[in-house]
């Protein structure tokens, strides 16, 4: 984060942005219900690698109470160990339901057909952190480069689901833009991903964003697969030009998010919603997320 933004925190009113950001996106429909609503922890990354602590603090004081991780390097989070970790989050109040560390070919010993220690340290880990989700927030391109390539990561993605359960814990995927590029004999890999996974076994994550600069719509998918989406990655987007787009404030752009997440929860099973905004506008991320909060507890959330 440069420093005319820090200075632009520490002398703006936050309270006051987020009254002339909120009206529009307010100005849509009445409440519908209540869920789990987090944060991806990715939104603010820049001021959570400077300051974790404080960062954190900070969204307890917004008025998060779960977050979702996006760091955990050489067995750490965010450079803590994770009963350390845990402790943090404790004392502060909040709760880790969830967290993102993409599962690589590195991560499965295929002579052994089994995990390797790497993977099986990152899911203990993750309970240790009391997760509920262990999710993927990619793939690599050696996981789909072919139709057989992609089978094989679904087995191991259903095999992942069976390792978190021994945990109490479910695995998950969250989309990209390029699963709705790629395309083998016509079908789309999202399709495919929807039809070979083990819903039972890996939940799918939908980025309601993401899927935006792959040529896909939300509202379009959320009705195509009923009853898939127990966890969301809430984002809006808007244009920014030749046909890509950027996350914003939620209600801001083009998704039509509100009615996107009142189907997922009617008929889609939603409960967990994170909230994700990874470009800003000219704002600072934390200006920003502190009224995507405000936004969901005025939409019923």
């Amino acid at each position: 984060m440069k420093t005319s933004r820090r200075t632009f925190i520490r002398t703006s009113s936050i309270a006051a942005a987020g009254a002339i950001i909120m009206p529009k996106a307010l100005s849509l429909l009445s409440p519908i219900g209540k869920g789990i609503v987090g944060l991806q922890l990715y939104s603010v990354r820049a001021d959570m690698s400077k300051d974790p602590y404080g960062t954190l603090k900070q969204l307890k004081e917004m008025g998060y109470v779960y977050v979702e991780h996006a760091n955990y390097v050489n067995g750490k989070f965010y450079g803590y160990e994770p009963k350390e970790f845990k402790k943090v989050l404790d004392d502060l109040g909040l709760k880790m339901i969830s967290g993102h560390t993409a599962l690589n070919p590195n991560h499965w010993d295929d002579s052994k057909k089994d995990f390797a220690d790497s993977w099986k340290k990152l899911v203990d880990d993750a309970a240790i952190l009391g997760q509920q989700y262990v999710v993927s927030p990619a793939m690599n391109q050696a996981q789909y480069r072919t139709y057989d390539d992609l089978m094989k990561t679904m087995e191991i993605f259903n095999k992942a689901g069976e390792l978190c359960k021994k945990y109490k814990m479910k695995f998950g995927y969250h989309n990209h833009d390029f699963e709705f590029k790629v395309e083998f004999s016509g079908e789309k890999m999202f399709d495919i991903i929807m039809k070979t996974i083990d819903p039972e076994m890996v939940v799918i994550q939908l980025d309601t964003g993401n899927l935006y600069n792959g040529g896909a719509n939300a509202m379009e998918v959320v009705k195509k697969y009923p009853k898939r989406w127990e966890n969301m990655h809430v984002k809006d987007e808007i244009e920014t030009g030749q046909g890509r787009y950027e996350s914003c404030i939620l209600g801001e752009g083009i998704v039509n998010l509100r009615e996107v997440l009142a189907i997922a929860t009617k008929t889609g099973g939603a409960k967990v919603y994170i909230i994700e905004q990874e470009a800003y506008q000219g704002k600072t991320p934390l200006e920003c997320v502190k009224v995507d909060l405000q936004i969901m507890r005025q939409w019923g959330y």
